[in-house]
């Protein structure tokens, strides 16, 4: 569910927007309510709120300037917003516009508007969280190796390791052949890789991969099969299915989340 909160300093038209919509058909729930642009800014705070309903006019504190305040302060949660208003003020709505008002409703709000309004949202949510997600896995993928690596003469084979993937990510790489390489056992390779890095080679090349494979998809400059390729992935189905495992969408959802 999705958070809301509703700031109006009409309390009939607050509370029938919070009492009389079908919130949890559109996947919400009310978290709060405010009278004025201050105590909406408190609200904001404290409640960590996905969506701000939010009048123009009202006193203390104006809805516009409510969300220019709440918008400018790093200390601030982020937030989607809805403003509605009575006064039909092409400035108003420029304002809103401004500041990245992702619906503009009249008094009193149409239901079906609202729904079509908060639906709109809801995607675009969906859509953040998942490229966040996304972030939060190759931030996790790149900076893993550095983070474990112990100290110890040993893990010069470790660091090699690590330092060619990096370089040579698209080639055909195996724990094998730099085995063979180093003038060590396989396994001998693959236990000092995991104590020193916490996860196995192959996890380790598949995440950077991943991870770069990410970055060039981002660029829309290329195909996924180009990107496969591009990436030491020769199989294509192959690709999607290591790339959904480490993002949870397929090449081609995150294309089309990455707009």
């Amino acid at each position: 569910m999705y958070r809301v909160l509703i700031v109006e300093d009409e309390d009939i038209i607050r509370k029938g927007i919070a009492y009389t919509m079908d919130w949890p058909g559109m996947g919400c729930s009310i978290v709060g309510e405010a009278a004025n642009g201050q105590e909406g800014i408190d609200k904001i705070a404290e409640l960590s709120p996905d969506i701000v309903m939010a009048d123009i006019m009202m006193p203390v504190m104006d809805g516009i300037e409510m969300i220019r305040t709440a918008k400018s302060s790093e200390d601030m949660p982020a937030f989607k917003s809805i403003i509605l208003t009575s006064y039909a003020d092409f400035e108003y709505a420029k304002k809103a516009i401004d500041l990245d008002v992702s619906a503009y409703l009249m008094k009193p709000v149409d239901e079906e508007e609202l729904k079509k309004a908060v639906a709109k949202i809801t995607t675009e949510l969906e859509k953040e969280r998942k490229l966040e997600k996304i972030s939060e896995n190759n931030a996790m993928a790149g900076n893993m190796p550095t983070a474990f690596i112990k100290t110890d003469k040993e893990n010069d084979y470790v660091q090699h390791i690590l330092d060619y993937t990096k370089e040579h990510y698209a080639d055909k790489i195996s724990i094998e052949a730099f085995s063979e390489e180093l003038g060590v056992s396989a396994s001998y390779l693959s236990r000092k890789f995991k104590e020193s890095t916490g996860t196995s080679f192959l996890d380790f090349l598949n995440k950077y991969r991943v991870q770069q494979a990410v970055r060039l998809l981002e660029t829309g400059k290329y195909k996924v099969y180009e990107v496969s390729d591009m990436t030491g992935f020769t199989d294509y189905k192959h690709f999607n299915t290591v790339f959904k495992r480490y993002t949870n969408v397929s090449p081609s959802e995150f294309l089309k989340l990455n707009g």
